[in-house]
């Protein structure tokens, strides 16, 4: 079997590697010709994927990285992993998907078997991929086939990985699912077949609408129990001791990262479309982008101001142990500060470089430094006795 995985990301490369760990001939397929140099010389840019792995398959001759297009119609099998993320207007973005999926009917032979894995709205496999596939690439519907199957990557989630979630899987026709499900049992332990391809779609937005809601819900009682003087953290713990119905969520800066923030904005567009109210995903996106402020606020208080004070931001990935900033809130509140005359400098050795700016070293010569993202191995005495604002506590 040989595949062409398009997308090298987060996503697209766990996908590969699994895939060429099972013995299939892997295409990588990327327009980022820097990533594919790093790929080929066996580097990875993804944090959960050991470069050591990267080489074997290269090696090996299982995974090949490349940008070129003609891989397509050497591969039984493309699936499509590029992301879908929100414009500025915070409104569904599917340009990278629409151009992926030009690129692919413009190779697409008979009998391919397509894969979507990108996060979409309902109904976008049915009325705008399966349309875009048949016009671009001049096949008939009944030509090749066509499945869904929503990725669920949790960067640094060691418990939780590609083989031991279970997957969804939908497809336009028996065939597309049965080829589907004889592709993924070769390195994912449990499928769970959807009853359409609409639900299958609906069902990753509504995982992670409930993650969304229930973390800005956390945080605004946070707020709370902040000014109440209560340690909001023990409040949980003591919560959670409950064995039924009750799930523990933490406060936080804010969320980010490429699902959580994005994709109740995909469903809650989805409902505008025909009416449907989405007034829980609204609130909770309200209180989520109000969270950097209200750090700020709290900033303002503990320093009788914020001008020309100097500011440390600790951690600005939006996860402990990754290296990502997509969405991540630690950037609206370096931003915000600055607005407001503060001296701003942030520490965080897995990014290292962000906005020309680089990481800088703990030190203790700061006003105030704020803990967004704490990675493992921080050294927090390296600030001595700098004042500290815990987002997390």
């Amino acid at each position: 079997m040989q595949i062409t995985v398009v997308g090298q990301g987060y996503v697209g490369l766990p996908l590969a590697m699994a895939a060429a760990e099972a013995g299939v001939k892997v295409f990588g397929l990327d327009s980022d010709k820097e990533k594919i140099r790093s790929l080929s010389d066996g580097v990875s840019p993804v944090s959960d994927v050991d470069s050591n792995l990267v080489g074997k398959h290269l090696r090996t001759g299982n995974y090949i990285p490349t940008t070129d297009l003609q891989v397509i119609t050497k591969s039984e099998i493309i699936l499509i992993c590029v992301p879908t993320p929100v414009t500025s207007s915070r409104r569904p973005d599917l340009s990278y998907l629409m151009l992926a999926i030009s690129s692919v009917s413009k190779n697409l032979r008979k009998g391919s078997l397509i894969i979507i894995e990108s996060t979409i709205e309902p109904g976008t496999c049915k009325d705008v991929l399966l349309p875009a596939l048949v016009r671009e690439s001049g096949l008939q519907p009944d030509e090749f086939d066509f499945a869904y199957s929503p990725e669920r990557i949790d960067p640094a989630n060691s418990k939780w990985t590609l083989k031991n979630t279970p997957k969804l899987l939908a497809g336009n026709s028996p065939n597309a699912v049965s080829r589907s499900s004889e592709f993924y049992s070769q390195f994912i332990d449990s499928l769970v077949t959807c009853t359409s391809i609409e639900v299958a779609e609906a069902a990753k937005l509504l995982e992670n609408s409930f993650r969304y809601i229930n973390i800005s819900f956390i945080n605004e009682f946070s707020m709370m129990c902040q000014k109440m003087r209560i340690d909001v953290n023990a409040v949980i713990a003591a919560a959670a001791s409950k064995p039924y119905g009750f799930m523990p969520f933490y406060p936080s800066i804010g969320v980010g990262g490429h699902c959580i923030p994005v994709d109740p904005l995909y469903l809650a567009n989805a409902a505008q479309k025909i009416g449907a109210s989405t007034r829980f995903i609204d609130l909770a996106d309200q209180i989520n982008q109000e969270m950097p402020h209200y750090f700020i606020m709290r900033a303002e208080k503990i320093l009788g101001g914020v001008i020309g004070r100097k500011i440390l931001v600790i951690g600005i990935a939006y996860k402990s142990n990754v290296a990502d900033i997509r969405e991540s809130p630690s950037i609206a509140l370096i931003q915000s500060l600055r607005d407001k005359g503060a001296i701003v400098s942030w520490n965080d050795d897995l990014v290292q470089e962000w906005n020309n700016e680089k990481s800088v070293a703990l030190n203790p010569e700061y006003d105030l430094a704020i803990i967004a993202t704490m990675h493992d191995g921080l050294e927090l005495n390296k600030i001595g006795n700098t004042l500290i604002l815990d987002t997390r506590r």
